[in-house]
């Protein structure tokens, strides 16, 4: 006759309830900042600071940034890996899942009837006032990130002189043109790092194991229907090729898209694909979400105006772009605690962490140049700069929750679009 262990049972019961009860958690975060992350990369990654670091402690914010760092040497949208890893440092596997659809999903939802307004009307709904509030808004949160990474990430006069090389660099390669200038600059204080930890490392931990990045070749199958067309198929497999070799920021997406949809293939012409760029950076999530946009609109004209067509070619772009992602992350995560324990691998981190403050603060300046100077009226550039300036003190001072300051931002903006 079986018998049981009445408090093993319960210990059982404890942990399946943890774990949901994580993946719960988990599921609220990333549904909640998919639907109120404005602004970009840098932005995601400031909210995300917040919520995971300074709120809910799930890490620390070193490790945070090492994790952010990581994902700059992966191909993908770097902010939406970085949800996908969180999700999965969190709640395991099905956490690396959950919080990549959570994030993902509602930037899809909000992009869907604006791509049927466009192609109803020719032109998307504005809501100038609002959105330039909450940008506003969201240049305050990353320039607090700034500051709370710059006190984890600049200890001494090496990671100082790092992240001001990082800061000039920034300035000086983008005005010359050079693309992706976040990877070339982040390549370079990762070899400075590492080469000064393998250099003041004991001799016994100078030798070089057998460490490696992994090397991805081929995509996994997919299974299309067979009523699916050619048209519609081929969409998908450039957006997939898209989403497995865009390296560095989601804004390098812009040049991937015009050589690949309106020079090679002529699917789309240009003022089409920027209405549709636009499209992804007023939205909140990640920019890639972009590809929902353009899906739905090459479904729209491929089909002869049939919805249910144009909606199955929005998910098939969607899916197509960020597939890649949730791959090579689940790739990574296994074997991110073996890397981070090698010496090389640790001051290769710190010189990138370093970069990343001076990066972060270098996007905060030109995303204030872009929105809140650009502005075409006087009574819009001092509103912006006065909910930027508010945010920061409310976020330093009381540390309230980033997502009900954009809200309240966003409600501002609208009560005030005529001003601003």
């Amino acid at each position: 006759m079986e018998t049981t262990d009445p408090q093993a049972d319960a210990a059982q019961d404890a942990a399946r309830l943890s774990k949901r009860a994580r993946l719960r958690e988990v599921a609220a975060v990333f549904l909640r900042l998919g639907f109120t992350a404005f602004g970009g990369p840098a932005a995601h990654l400031a909210l995300m600071e917040d919520e995971v670091v300074t709120r809910r402690k799930w890490i620390g914010r070193e490790e945070f940034l090492e994790l952010y760092t990581a994902t700059n040497f992966i191909p993908g949208p770097n902010s939406t890996e970085l949800a996908i890893h969180l999700g999965h440092v969190r709640a395991g596997w099905p956490g690396l899942l959950v919080a990549g659809v959570c994030f993902i999903v509602p930037a899809v939802l909000i992009i869907l009837p604006l791509a049927w307004a466009y192609v109803r009307f020719g032109t998307v709904p504005q809501a100038q006032g609002p959105m330039h509030a909450a940008v506003a808004c969201v240049i305050g949160i990353v320039a607090v990130a700034g500051w709370r990474f710059a006190r984890s990430a600049v200890k001494d006069w090496f990671t100082g002189i790092i992240a001001a090389a990082a800061f000039g660099a920034a300035f000086w390669l983008t005005r010359l043109g050079f693309a992706q200038t976040d990877l070339i600059i982040l390549a370079f204080a990762a070899a400075a790092g590492g080469t000064r930890a393998v250099r003041r490392a004991p001799p016994t931990a100078k030798r070089i194991r057998n460490t490696m990045w992994p090397i991805l070749g081929g995509a996994s199958p997919l299974a299309v229907g067979s009523a699916l067309s050619s048209k519609l198929l081929a969409m998908t497999l450039t957006f997939l090729k898209v989403g497995a070799t865009l390296f560095g920021s989601g804004y390098v997406l812009v040049s991937y898209l015009r050589n690949d949809l309106v020079l090679q293939h002529q699917w789309l012409r240009d003022d089409q694909l920027m209405v549709a760029i636009g499209v992804g950076q007023v939205t909140p999530g990640p920019l890639l979400t972009t590809a929902t946009f353009i899906g739905f609109l090459l479904g729209h004209q491929w089909s002869g105006g049939n919805a249910a067509v144009a909606t199955g070619g929005a998910l098939l772009a969607t899916v197509g772009i960020f597939l890649p992602s949730f791959v090579f992350v689940a790739i990574l995560a296994p074997l991110w605690p073996r890397l981070r324990s090698s010496q090389m691998v640790k001051g290769a981190l710190v010189g990138m962490n370093a970069a990343v403050v001076a990066l972060i603060l270098v996007v905060s300046i030109q995303l204030a140049q872009r929105t809140i100077f650009a502005a075409p009226t006087s009574a819009g550039v001092i509103g912006g700069s006065v909910i930027a300036v508010l945010s920061m003190i409310v976020l330093l001072v009381w540390n309230l929750n980033s997502t009900w300051l954009i809200l309240a931002s966003i409600a501002i903006g609208w009560l005030l679009k005529g001003a601003i």
